[in-house]
């Protein structure tokens, strides 16, 4: 039959080429069917296409994919379908409340047409309400053709946002893979060969059938719903624990999912407690949960445990995005809330300090690290930690130092060392500190403790070695890819003009930019630094007015803490202190001003040559 085009469609992919019918049936078989036989496996609603066959005469044919609509294709299909006088009958805002809740599924649009026709012939203008819901037929079409098997694998895997054949398989409750290997070669079925899952059920299938009652004999009650998300979020955790390495991928994509059911169905926290912990240990802070208050279901005195981590992880991977004070108070509100057990309490707590300190609040702070110190948890050695640094900021060196042999890795010892050696001067000790903390946090695979110690190891170079400082802020800006640490990529600015300093004239403009910066972050300590990379910059040029002006700034927004960055312009500058330091050194005064008195000749020489 000569320039004949016939189109078979149907919701399920056709079979005709299958080996296992060759014999079976008349024109059945790969042979038959060379391009059916060939094709990819359906991801959405397939076509076929071709000359039928003949005994004599095999013949090709294609099963295409037609796919979803786009939204401008959603419309154009709602603008043209019903007509008159070459103007849409179903208005604009119809037709986006039908184009919304479609996803692209072309079957929707065609039940909503006959929605929208059955109103209108009741004598009342159709109206974007009355299409907020979705269609019991459509669930009614969807499992049609499904076996029992794929039609409770159908409702179990509409509680994932994706998933494989064991996740499908485990979270049915059935033991053998074969009904989910069925349901995958469905139409509604999409597939993703690059994501941690690779099959996702269509979106509006999904929301359908999670959100209506499916009409059929076998649909599942509230109890029954209930059992899967149990299923669901153990097999998650059984699939986070039993990954090898540390996979960040499969943590995030377990934390999400797990959150999610763990919030919706009111579920124990179970193995989401350490996923938790794992994913802080790494300080990567890419999103894993929405805020529990975006919760629609979640009204006042709702909260469950889940929801309390959800908002937790949520307010720590936004705050490298907002002013630390809204931060803050996202913490200070959930440690009064409770709602977590008690060292997930401790982990909003010590993040609260930690917050408190980047803004200046030393006092809060302290008594939020001494908290966590002493309820000897998991985030213990950090609070001991925080607490040097807390002294080192109101310059105790005496004290910071003796924490330092306590601290252990979980406590970033290392690091710490070096945070109390760069105020001496001593850039060569600090860097090498700062380079055996990046070489254990390499040891350890916490990419972003690797990040924070190279940049502080960059910013002691940049005083030192300009040239070496190149290739070090190279390594910084490599180890940061990936990650979103606001203060560290900070640094590794600042440490960018300290290398810079003395020799480029737009210095000065250069840092008033960052310090726009630093101040949209809400973070204290990149701007002293910053002040303290000017005033050596001022030095080196031998600018004392410049100089005056930044020892001036210092002094005025000095609060007991970094107060010794005034004496340190001063030994840059080799100006004598109007009053006695107020810091407690390791060494000699004597000893810390002759070292930065050297740093500044030193480039000064540089300059020169």
């Amino acid at each position: 039959m000569p320039n004949a085009f016939f189109v078979v469609t149907g919701r399920a992919r056709l079979q005709w080429a299958e080996p296992a019918l060759e014999g079976q049936l008349d024109y059945t078989g790969p042979a038959t069917w060379p391009g059916l036989a060939v094709s990819s496996r359906p991801g959405g609603i397939p076509h076929a296409r071709g000359l039928l066959p003949s005994p004599a005469v095999p013949v090709r044919g294609r099963q295409l994919l037609v796919g979803d609509f786009a939204p401008e294709d959603c419309d154009d299909y709602l603008a043209r379908r019903l007509e008159k006088d070459g103007t849409p009958l179903i208005p604009g805002p119809v037709r986006d409340v039908i184009t919304a809740r479609s996803h692209g599924l072309p079957l929707y649009l065609d039940l909503a047409v006959m929605r929208f026709l059955d109103i209108r012939r009741t004598g009342r203008a159709p109206a974007p309400a009355d299409f907020e819901h979705g269609f019991p037929a459509l669930i009614a079409r969807t499992l049609a053709d499904l076996t029992p098997y794929e039609r409770h694998l159908l409702r179990s895997v509409a509680l994932l946002d994706a998933f494989d054949t064991h996740l499908a398989t485990r979270t049915a409750g059935l033991t053998r893979q074969a009904a989910a290997d069925r349901l995958i070669q469905r139409p509604f079925i999409n597939e993703n060969p690059f994501g941690l899952w690779p099959y996702y059920l269509h979106g509006l299938i999904r929301s359908t059938i999670r959100g209506a009652d499916d009409l059929t004999d076998d649909r599942w009650t509230p109890a029954d719903w209930q059992a899967a998300a149990a299923r669901a979020h153990a097999a998650l955790g059984e699939q986070w624990t039993a990954g090898t390495g540390r996979d960040r991928l499969l943590l995030t994509g377990c934390l999400r999912q797990g959150l999610a059911l763990a919030r919706a169905f009111r579920l124990e926290l179970g193995w989401l407690t350490d996923a938790a912990w794992a994913y802080v240990s790494d300080s990567v802070w890419e999103p894993v949960a929405p805020p529990a208050h975006d919760r629609p279901e979640a009204g006042p005195g709702s909260a469950t445990a889940a929801d309390a981590l959800a908002e937790l992880l949520s307010t720590l991977a936004r705050r490298q995005h907002e002013h630390r004070s809204r931060t803050a108070e996202r913490l200070a509100a959930l440690t009064a809330a409770g709602h977590r057990p008690g060292e997930l309490q401790q982990m909003a707590v010590y993040y609260l300090a930690k917050a408190q300190r980047d803004l200046g609040r030393s006092a809060d702070s302290r008594v939020g690290m001494q908290y966590v110190a002493d309820h000897g948890g998991r985030l213990a050695p950090a609070a001991r930690r925080g607490l040097a640094h807390l002294a080192r900021l109101a310059g105790d060196f005496p004290t910071a130092n003796a924490v330092v042999p306590t601290l252990g890795w979980a406590g970033r010892h290392h690091r710490v060392d070096g945070d109390i050696w760069w105020p001496h001067g001593d850039m060569h000790r600090a860097a090498t500190a700062y380079q055996a903390a990046r070489t254990e946090a390499e040891q350890h695979g916490v990419a972003g403790e690797r990040a924070t110690s190279q940049a502080q190891r960059v910013f002691t170079h940049a005083f030192t070695d300009p040239v070496l400082a190149d290739d070090e802020i190279d390594l910084a800006e490599q180890l940061l890819t990936g990650l979103d640490l606001r203060a560290t990529t900070l640094t590794v600015k600042i440490a960018a003009l300290a290398r810079d300093a003395g020799t480029d004239p737009a210095v000065p403009g250069r840092a008033e930019i960052l310090r726009a910066e630093i101040r949209t972050a809400g973070l204290v300590a990149p701007e002293k630094m910053l002040d303290l990379i000017l005033a050596f910059h001022h030095a080196v040029r031998g600018d004392a007015p410049a100089t005056a002006e930044v020892l001036t700034r210092l002094r005025t927004a000095a609060d007991g803490d970094y107060a010794y960055y005034a004496d340190l312009v001063h030994h840059m500058a080799g100006t004598r202190p109007s009053a006695d330091s107020s810091a407690r050194w390791i060494e000699d005064e004597t000893v810390v001003a002759a070292r930065w008195r050297a740093l500044t000749l030193a480039r000064r020489s540089r300059v020169q040559a």
